[in-house]
């Protein structure tokens, strides 16, 4: 199976933009891509109390929603992002562990009387690497977040033996996290294709973001591919690649180059 695993430093580091801006990216460039979320948790946070929730079915609190028709956020954006359609079935495949608590997946798959299984998630992606050219999978938290009582998002990364990207926060503190998240990777024999920083908050890069990046790079001995600049448009529910300023379809290019998809 080809295919990239977007990982991130810790949650909210930016890896489901990052994971939107590539496969828009891949998809322009006439690569036949895929996302894929294996695990999605809070899947009707965004929803709870609005109009929408009786069409979702999404109403019943704990619930495990792997055959509902609730809608899955970070899939959501980066199918908007790249004005993607799919069938139910790919859909279904593309997250096939979905539950409705905002909490660790482990947590969220306890509340719901049910346990994730990597195999079937292994499953699921050979259905898409089937159907499609690339997989572009993106996990759930950083790299140890478990995922049952046994295994981690680190075994899961080693089930599907995609090269890993990890995400980032380009300002302080980023240094203890990536090399960490570096070594982690390193330990378990996982091939790491590079770095990427989202910034997310306006403004130039300072001194400190500046130095963070020489010094993963020379104490991680890894790739620094680029930085996300800020963007408000990042924060939108359904955002286009085509409506994004020049800079940030810039940033997204260079690093595909260098991934050398």
């Amino acid at each position: 199976m080809n295919g990239l695993f977007i990982t991130g430093t810790d949650t909210d580091v930016g890896k489901t933009a990052l994971s939107a801006l590539l496969l828009a990216e891949l998809r322009r460039r006439q690569i036949d891509a895929a996302p894929m979320k294996p695990v999605q948790t809070g899947c009707c946070a965004a929803i709870t109390g609005t109009r929408h929730e009786a069409a979702l079915g999404c109403s019943e609190p704990n619930s495990l929603l792997p055959n509902a028709s609730c809608l899955v956020p970070d899939l959501d954006y980066s199918l908007s992002m790249a004005s993607m359609s799919v069938s139910p079935e790919n859909y279904a495949n593309m997250s096939p562990c979905r539950f409705e608590p905002a909490c660790s997946p482990h947590l969220a798959a306890e509340m719901a009387g049910t346990e994730i299984e990597i195999a079937e998630i292994v499953i699921a992606a050979r259905k898409l690497a089937s159907e499609y050219e690339f997989i572009l999978a993106e996990g759930a938290g950083g790299i140890l977040v478990p995922l049952n009582r046994r295994e981690t998002m680190l075994d899961l990364m080693q089930a599907l033996k995609y090269p890993v990207l990890i995400a980032a926060r380009p300002g302080l503190g980023t240094i203890n996290h990536t090399l960490l998240s570096i070594r982690t990777l390193r330990s378990d024999g996982l091939e790491i294709a590079g770095i990427v920083f989202i910034a997310s908050q306006p403004g130039n890069p300072g001194f400190i973001e500046e130095d963070n990046e020489t010094t993963i790079a020379q104490f991680g001995k890894i790739p620094v591919l680029g930085t996300i600049p800020y963007c408000p448009q990042l924060a939108q529910s359904n955002p286009k690649y085509d409506d994004l300023p020049l800079p940030i379809v810039a940033a997204t290019e260079k690093i595909v180059n260098q991934l050398g998809i």
